[in-house]
């Protein structure tokens, strides 16, 4: 059984622009709220839980262990995106995304809640745990949707990079709100923080979460999924369909990543740990530096996905690839000098690179896909880089560092990533500024 909305007459120019606008503004608020909850977990690994939740034996191995419950929220986003992606083909994108966003909302606010390791000992961890795994289920499922529903109501083939790109501002923006409440309330509560302080920008997700349901609850369904549904092209099983008709696309969609997804963890949340127990640097200058680059990357970001329209989007990814593999070398040589003024225009570049490739990415995915199994085949491929880039690479910085005590192997690690995405992105389909109709990918044989 399917649902969707339908129209009875085609929209006008003038409200199908409006339509597009509303989409648009509600997949970036939404994302923005989703990668706030979920990326909050990141600042606050390095920061704050090895600490609260583990024993406090040795701060590295504690840093390890949280890492290690960090990494089971990317385990899970590949789960949600199987999960999520069948219904988003199935029911509709809106549908589908409403559940995430109330899923995703819902365990981040709980965990402001968790007792720490002084109060129910590794219970806490435990319970720390089953959250992030319910939250990265959530963002698993979101993210495909939030493209489509932006992309979806384009009405050429000229802008979908650009108009892709606009969800994609919703992690860097995410992330500065996370990174600005973290340092608002580590301001107000001082040597608190550890005690209380750290909990608030959790508990802060409930009203975030209210605001984006609000406004994605007056949006309407996509033009393309609905005309999936009048033409009675609905897969029983999408998930296993895009798995048995486009395995390529998938592999390649996760291995593009890798050059995206592992610099990008490293940049946002290894930072902490190496800036303040290697460095010595301030919370607080970090907290600034990764403002000011989250602020530059969700400028950058959507400028990046423009100009995929116009160079196109493999050109444009491989030159972030190249970009990011020289830039950790550099940023590891800035924070090495452990001057506060090169720390931070060292972080505040960091996002610059990293962006370069995630503006294109949205549409150089999703465009490689069949509609009627796009929702499942990009998220799938989309999340599956969390268990092989995202996820680990903090935890394999730190593993480096630990056993080298040197950042050239961390640099070498993220060029070894750059080269196998570049592999990637030139095995896979560039549609940019092609048709990827439904008939268009049946003439393809897909």
């Amino acid at each position: 059984m399917t649902t969707a909305e339908s129209i009875a007459v085609p929209l006008s120019q003038s409200e199908h622009s409006a339509q597009l606008r509303r989409a648009v503004i509600a997949s970036t608020v939404g994302t923005t709220i989703e990668w706030y909850d979920f990326l909050i977990y990141s600042t606050m690994t390095g920061l704050v839980f090895g600490q609260v939740f583990f024993s406090g034996s040795d701060p590295l191995t504690d840093t390890l262990k949280a890492f290690g419950v960090f990494f089971i929220g990317f385990v899970a986003r590949p789960i949600g995106a199987a999960i999520f992606g069948h219904y988003g083909d199935r029911i509709g994108r809106k549908a589908t995304l409403i559940v995430t966003l109330l899923m995703t909302g819902i365990a981040t606010a709980l965990v402001g809640l968790v007792p720490g390791y002084a109060s129910i000992g590794l219970w806490g961890a435990v319970i720390l745990t089953l959250l992030r795994l319910i939250q990265g289920i959530g963002v698993g499922g979101e993210w495909g949707g939030s493209v489509l529903l932006a992309m979806e109501w384009a009405r050429t083939n000229k802008n979908r990079g650009f108009i892709a790109s606009w969800p994609q501002f919703g992690a860097p923006a995410g992330l500065f709100l996370a990174n600005l409440a973290v340092l608002a309330f580590s301001e107000i509560s001082g040597d608190q923080f550890l005690v209380w302080g750290w909990r608030i920008p959790f508990l802060l997700s409930i009203v975030m979460v209210a605001v984006g349901l609000w406004i994605r609850l007056g949006i309407l369904e996509t033009p393309v999924f609905r005309k999936i549904v009048e033409e009675n092209r609905v897969e029983r099983a999408p998930t296993l369909e895009v798995i048995r008709k486009q395995p390529r696309e998938i592999i390649l969609s996760a291995l593009l990543r890798l050059a995206e997804q592992s610099p990008g963890y490293i940049f946002n949340a290894f930072i902490f740990t190496y800036g303040t127990q290697v460095l010595g640097a301030s919370r607080n200058l970090l907290l600034v530096g990764l403002i000011t680059t989250t602020a530059l990357g969700f400028m950058w970001v959507t400028v990046a996905g423009w100009l995929s329209d116009v160079f196109g989007r493999r050109r444009m990814y491989i030159i972030g690839c190249i970009s990011v593999a020289i830039f950790t070398f550099v940023y590891f040589a800035m924070l090495d000098t452990k001057m506060p003024v090169m720390i931070f225009i060292a972080v505040a570049l960091s996002f610059i690179p990293v962006m370069t490739m995630y503006g294109p990415e949205a549409a150089l995915i999703a465009e490689a896909f069949t509609p009627r199994l796009r929702y499942s085949g990009a998220s799938i491929g989309y999340q599956l880089a969390s268990i092989i880039a995202g996820g680990p690479a903090p935890f394999i910085s730190t593993w480096l560092f630990a056993a080298y005590h040197s950042t050239v192997p961390i640099g070498i690690y993220v060029s070894i990533c750059a080269v196998i995405s570049i592999g990637a992105t030139l095995m896979l389909p560039d549609y940019t500024n092609k048709d990827i109709s439904e008939e268009a990918a049946e003439y393809a044989g897909i």
